[in-house]
C-alpha cells in the first residue's frame, strides 16, 4: 500500500515472517537506521519481524528501505496511517523468541500458513454458511470492535490460543464435512501464525485476512463493512475506524485497557489513574502516584514538550 501524502507523522505497521540468521546484527542495523527520528518498536527473532514505527516521512522510508534489503524482505507489506504528533515514546529495537509470542516454537509460518485473503474478497468469504470465523485477539480488543457473527475465544493473550483450540475450538469444527475455517487479527501477524498452528493440528481449509483488520478498515467503503465498531491498536491512538481515523476510546494509565466514552462517564473512572476494570486494585499510594504523573503529564504538554508516561487528554491536543 501506498503511504498517506505528506503526513505530519507517519507510522508504519509492519511484519513479515522470513528466517533470520543472525539476529543480533539485524537488530543494530535497524537501530541504526531508526536514529535519530524515528520511534516505535521493532521485534526481531529467527522466524522474521514485527513492529510499529512512526516519525517523518523520509525516516520512514530510508527505515522500510533497509528492512527490504534483508534476505527474504524485499516483498515487505507495511500498513500506513497518519498522526498530527508522534505516537511513540521511545525507540526500542529487541531480540524475541518470536515476534508475535504464541509458545509453539516448532511453527513455521513462512512455509505452512494457511491462505491469504484479501479485504476485497473477505465479505464473500465469511458470508458463506461453511465458513467458520474466529477472531485471534484478545479479549479486550474483541470488546472494543469485531467482525459481524465471529467468534471470540475471550482468551487474555496469544499464548493462551493453543490451549483454546484443544479444549474448545475443535469441537466447532467436529462435522461430518468440516467447514473452512477464516481468521483474522489487527495487522495479520496473529492470525498468519494462527492458521500454522490449526494447519499442524490437521485443519487444511484455513484462510487469513490479509493485511488484518487495518487493511480491511482502510480499503472498505463503511456502507459495505461487515466490522462492527473500532479496532484497538497497539499505540497511543488507542483505537481506530474506517479510513484508518481515530477512533472514540481513550487508553486508562492504570490497567493500559482501552476505554469507551461511556466507560469515561463512569463515576470509578479517574483520568489518568484508574477506570472500571482496575479502580478496585488502586491503593491509595497508586492513586496519588497516577494522579502526580497526570498532572506533569498535563505541565509538559502546555510547555509543548514531551512527557513519557501518558496519552494526552483530549482537550490538550489540539
Amino acid at each position: 500500500m501506498n503511504p498517506p501524502p505528506s503526513a505530519p507523522v507517519r507510522v508504519a505497521a509492519l511484519y513479515r515472517f522470513a528466517t533470520i540468521a543472525d539476529c543480533a546484527a539485524v537488530r543494530d542495523q535497524l537501530d541504526a537506521l531508526c536514529r535519530p527520528d524515528v520511534r516505535g518498536t521493532l521485534l526481531v527473532a529467527h522466524e522474521g519481524l514485527n513492529g510499529t514505527i512512526a516519525g517523518p516521512p523520509a525516516a520512514i522510508d530510508r527505515v522500510l528501505d533497509g528492512i527490504r534489503t534483508l534476505p527474504g524482505f524485499a516483498d515487505l507489506d507495511v500498513k500506513f496511517a497518519e498522526a498530527d504528533a508522534m505516537p511513540f515514546h521511545r525507540l526500542k529495537v529487541r531480540i524475541k523468541p518470536e515476534i508475535v509470542t504464541m509458545g509453539q516454537p516448532d511453527l513455521d509460518p513462512a512455509v505452512n500458513a494457511g491462505t491469504y485473503v484479501a479485504p476485497a474478497d473477505w465479505n464473500a468469504l465469511i458470508r458463506q454458511p461453511d465458513v467458520v470465523v474466529i477472531d485471534t485477539r484478545n479479549d479486550y480488543e474483541a470488546a472494543v470492535g469485531a467482525f459481524e457473527g465471529a467468534i471470540q475465544p475471550n482468551t487474555r493473550g496469544f499464548r493462551d490460543f493453543p490451549d483454546w483450540f484443544r479444549t474448545e475450538g475443535r469441537a466447532l469444527l467436529d462435522e461430518p464435512t468440516p467447514p473452512r475455517v477464516a481468521m483474522y487479527c489487527t495487522g495479520g501477524i496473529r492470525c498468519e501464525k494462527a492458521t500454522a498452528f490449526l494447519k499442524a493440528e490437521g485443519v487444511q481449509d484455513v484462510f487469513h485476512l490479509e493485511g488484518g483488520i487495518l487493511r480491511y478498515l482502510e480499503t472498505t467503503p463503511e456502507a459495505d463493512s461487515l466490522w462492527r465498531g473500532e479496532c484497538f491498536v497497539f499505540d497511543e491512538r488507542v483505537a481506530v475506524g474506517h479510513g484508518l481515523t481515530p477512533g472514540n476510546h481513550s487508553l486508562c494509565r492504570g490497567c493500559r485497557m482501552p476505554v469507551s466514552p461511556e466507560g469515561r462517564t463512569s463515576p470509578r473512572y479517574i483520568e489518568g489513574v484508574c477506570c472500571d476494570r482496575c479502580a478496585d486494585e488502586r491503593t491509595e499510594a497508586d492513586r496519588a502516584r497516577y494522579l502526580e504523573r497526570a498532572k506533569q503529564v498535563e505541565i509538559a504538554a502546555r510547555r509543548g514538550v514531551d512527557h513519557v508516561g501518558a496519552v494526552l487528554p483530549d482537550r490538550l491536543k489540539s
